[in-house]
């Protein structure tokens, strides 16, 4: 990794930090409406068009574009409104913190319920562990691909991308919890149990993604629905845009990845899941409980249709911008770091 992509990282977070501290102290004393969406514009445009931009590197600029472009954005437009997390009429007194405020707009974090037992599984540390032992494991097995079945290297790269999604989300999560003292709920809930679309993508995969979409997209697509279609069946055009709204996002990061103009594919590939998700509404509606498969038969399935349909859509505009060279180059890069740093500490000690 090179040493100005480490200052440009710094810049860019930087700025985010400046950008987040003007949106407390300015935009807060702004009331909700029209005028507090104003006084934010700037902030989202700098988080959208200038400062991803500023990185080229897979796991810097991705990490970035997520927290910034996806998750802040998304959440000051809901504080705009006075709704969300940021939100002052949300938040028990005294009102948000300077310091909540600035990690929950941008970070992958949700705080637990104490009043509640989580559905979510507790992602202990040595499940964390084993998990960064089997991406450097993944990671050494990537230098032989060549001697490796392309069918087998297509499995290979959902496992990779889901371990390094839930090892950074998990990291960064971590840090937060002990920096602030809060108890954070897990981003992923082993995806690879989920029992149906609908548990895959609202209880196991990324879980902060549903956690924003809901209120930007689902609620209000819902709420305008019902007036047309009735309460029972304005799930589905809120569900089908959620999964619309999620590929679009999904586009725009890989563009910041490759520089390269979408084909829309990786939109298909979510507009697809979508479309099956409202499928499995229409149906558990239609069945009202009378059946439902067992989860050894309902797992494999739901898993599969995932990776068969990610590997027909998602992941060849991941190889279209060489994504999984570059990334295993990239932790690579880390290891061989670390591994110099402990022989530079060990010679150290020897004196």
């Amino acid at each position: 990794m090179e040493e100005n992509e480490i200052k440009n990282f710094i810049k860019v977070w930087i700025s985010a930090f400046i950008s987040l501290t003007y949106c407390y102290f300015i935009p807060m004393k702004i009331p909700k409406g029209k005028f507090r969406f104003l006084s934010l514009l700037p902030v989202l445009y700098l988080f959208t068009f200038i400062l991803p931009f500023k990185l080229r590197t897979i796991s810097l600029v991705g990490g970035t574009a997520f927290f910034l472009t996806w998750l802040a954005n998304f959440n000051l437009i809901l504080f705009s409104i006075d709704k969300g997390p940021l939100s002052s009429s949300s938040s028990s007194n005294p009102p948000i913190s300077y310091s909540k405020f600035i990690s929950t707009s941008c970070l992958p974090i949700k705080l637990k319920n104490p009043s509640s037992s989580s559905h979510h599984q507790t992602t202990t540390t040595t499940n964390l562990a084993i998990k960064g032992l089997i991406l450097g494991l993944l990671t050494i097995i990537y230098e032989h691909k060549q001697i490796i079945h392309p069918n087998l290297m297509l499995v290979y790269y959902c496992c990779y991308l889901y371990l390094c999604l839930e090892l950074l989300l998990a990291i960064v999560a971590a840090m937060v919890s002990k920096l602030l003292k809060l108890d954070l709920e897990p981003q992923f809930n082993e995806p690879f149990l989920s029992t149906s679309l609908q548990d895959f993508w609202g209880h196991r995969w990324n879980l902060m993604v549903p956690n924003i979409l809901k209120p930007t997209v689902y609620d209000p697509v819902r709420y305008v629905s019902v007036a047309v279609i009735g309460w029972k069946w304005a799930p589905l055009p809120a569900t089908l845009s959620t999964f619309l709204v999620s590929g679009l996002m999904h586009e725009l990061i890989f563009y910041y990845f490759g520089r390269v103009y979408p084909t829309w594919e990786v939109t298909c590939f979510f507009l697809l899941q979508g479309i099956c998700v409202a499928l499995e509404i229409l149906v558990k509606k239609l069945a009202n409980g009378r059946w439902r498969l067992h989860p050894m038969i309902s797992r494999p399935l739901t898993v599969g249709f995932v990776l068969v349909t990610a590997v027909w859509l998602f992941f060849p505009q991941v190889l279209r911008f060489n994504g999984i060279d570059r990334v295993s180059n990239e932790v690579a890069a880390v290891v061989g770091f670390f591994k110099e740093a402990g022989t530079t500490l060990k010679l150290v000690f020897r004196v």
